[in-house]
């Protein structure tokens, strides 16, 4: 019993300063880019209600500073989380880029009066909880000292074999699948991105270590590997940019980013796994309870951009109601002016009523029939005048 206890405590050791650092990082960095979404937005509106909107083509928001300012949020947001990958094991940095979710979609319901769906804030307790499961039993960072060690695990025949198995996938993607499903398979877009996204958060990790060790006074520029990591992460992201965007362009949002949310992140995890071998040096248990967390942050993920659909649909089911009653106050008037036009009023009422519960026939006659009556009485009135 004392000898297990020992190897339990021996197991877990606490995090790191490194980890600690990557941590308090990789938060700053959910925050910063989570409220970026609701001030760039804010701006967007302000700048739509004197100009043009963004969605129709306009520019009009470039002159607006509320939208500059989230844009700076964002490229601070993005400089930490880059910085966080110099510090801390990916498979602890990349998951927690789920907490910017929930500071956005939190924002948006405080500041934007956006509705968060009931569902959606047990979404968001999944994810803080899973968040914490991973951070408690991530482990730790490697003491790397050179570029060149990091060099030696990206060029080991593990993760040769995983870089180019990824490359090819790619290219088939892009190549044979693309021109013939692009448009109709959300998968082959964002396959794509979660691919070259995996391989281009290796790329920045190595740059980003290569940078801390030069700020720290051992100075990494001298060695043309840390060039060659340089190169790779500009090709990486300008092309898992590209194809985000016409996953985008093309596909709903909240379709879109929980596939991508998990594709990229399991994949990440899978490279980090197989370069850095972080599950090396932890125990079975604190193995599973990381796929526990992650898991669950997955669970609450989709569970959040789920209830944006069904805030949506409440919203176009309480306008459609608002339509029949204002179809019902406000009859059109004829082109003569002499009385109304009631067919296209009773038209909208049979067809709004089709797509949800249609009334009983007897109710749509009798809305016909007073609907009817009403020129008969303006006529009356017009004789005695």
């Amino acid at each position: 019993m004392a000898d297990s206890s020992g190897s339990w405590k021996d197991a877990y050791k606490g995090m790191s300063s490194d980890n600690v650092k990557g941590l308090v990082l990789a938060l700053s960095s959910s925050l910063f880019i989570g409220a970026s979404f609701i001030v760039k937005k804010k701006g967007l509106k302000k700048a739509g209600a004197s100009g043009l909107r963004a969605g129709s083509g306009g520019y009009s928001y470039l002159l607006e500073p509320l939208w500059w300012l989230g844009m700076i949020t964002m490229i601070v947001g993005e400089i930490a989380n880059f910085a966080a990958y110099a510090f801390a094991p990916a498979i602890l940095v990349t998951p927690l880029g789920a907490l910017s979710i929930i500071i956005s979609a939190s924002l948006a319901h405080i500041i934007l009066q956006e509705k968060l769906h009931t569902f959606g804030i047990l979404g968001c307790a999944l994810c803080i909880v899973g968040s914490i499961t991973i951070v408690v039993h991530a482990p730790q960072e490697q003491e790397i000292v050179s570029v060149l060690e990091v060099w030696n695990l990206a060029t080991e025949p593990a993760f040769l074999f995983y870089a180019a198995g990824v490359v090819g996938a790619a290219i088939l993607l892009i190549v044979q699948f693309i021109p013939l499903y692009g448009q109709s398979h959300v998968m082959v877009y964002i396959g794509v991105c979660s691919l070259i996204g995996s391989l281009s958060v290796m790329s920045v990790k190595a740059l980003g270590i290569a940078l801390k060790l030069t700020f720290s006074g051992m100075n990494q520029l001298v060695y043309p590997q840390t060039w060659v990591f340089t190169v790779i992460v500009l090709m990486c992201v300008i092309t898992q940019m590209n194809y985000l965007n016409k996953a985008l362009d093309t596909f709903n949002t909240a379709v879109v980013s929980p596939i991508y949310y998990v594709m990229f992140t399991s994949l990440t995890i899978l490279a980090s796994v197989i370069m850095f071998k972080d599950w090396d040096r932890q125990s079975g248990t604190q193995t599973v309870t990381e796929l526990c967390g992650f898991v669950t942050i997955l669970s609450g993920t989709f569970l959040l951009h789920k209830t944006k659909d069904m805030v949506d649909d409440e919203c176009k089911e309480n306008l459609s109601s608002e339509d029949n009653h204002l179809l019902l106050r406000l009859p059109k008037h004829s082109e003569n002016g002499k009385g109304f036009a009631q067919e296209g009023i009773i038209l909208s009422l049979r067809r709004q009523e089709s797509a949800k519960s249609p009334r009983p026939a007897r109710q749509i006659k009798q809305l016909e029939e007073d609907l009817e009556a009403v020129p008969l009485r303006r006529q009356d009135s017009s004789s005695r005048s």
